[in-house]
């Protein structure tokens, strides 16, 4: 797998079609957590890899290094997507293997109402809905260059993710009204890009 260094991607639609490309990490050799020089050697990503290689090449474009963490109910697996910024809206890059909870365009005034872009996606194979809180935008600088070029696991990186700052979307008495996805759209979030 080349390094996505050399390409020079002109914008996040770019970026986000090289992580497409990518095969999904199915982390058959245990749970990883690596760097973006690291996913790129090995030529695989999840979530968080991708969300850092997404990170890493927007930052080459002159946008900050964000990240996004959209939590979910304990029986739901949480989102991380790389966040931008053009024209003064905010979109997404993000690494999935799913239909769903992908790339966003740039059209949402503010972080809340991009991630209420997921929330409708954001469901277990029972139709349960599992969306309930996001993080503050996560500026990587913090971490120097490790998450470029770090050959160790980054787990602190996603633990300080994590116990950052969240905001919660909904209130008890939305969560217990809420309608469970009809079995067309269970059935359509079962579509994946890559097979194990």
């Amino acid at each position: 797998m080349s390094n996505p260094k050399s390409k020079g991607y002109k914008s996040p639609a770019e970026i986000q079609s090289f992580l497409n490309s990518l095969p999904f990490n199915f982390e058959k050799k245990g749970e990883t957590c690596r760097s973006v020089e690291e996913s790129l050697k090995a030529g695989t990503a999840h979530c968080f890899e991708g969300a850092l290689i997404g990170a890493a090449e927007l930052q080459k474009l002159g946008h900050k290094p964000l990240l996004l963490d959209l939590k979910t109910t304990k029986d739901d697996f949480e989102h991380v997507v790389a966040l931008f910024k053009v024209g003064g809206c905010w979109g997404a890059i993000s690494k999935t293997n799913h239909a769903v909870l992908r790339y966003r365009e740039p059209v949402y005034k503010n972080v809340h109402e991009l991630v209420m872009s997921y929330f409708h996606e954001y469901f277990l194979p029972s139709g349960a809905k599992t969306l309930r809180s996001y993080s503050k935008p996560f500026d990587l600088r913090k971490f120097g260059d490790e998450w470029i070029t770090g050959t160790m696991p980054l787990w602190h990186i996603d633990k300080a993710l994590d116990r950052s700052p969240h905001t919660n979307l909904l209130i008890k008495g939305q969560i217990k009204n809420l309608r469970r996805a009809d079995p067309i759209e269970i059935k359509a979030g079962e579509i994946v890009e890559y097979h194990r």
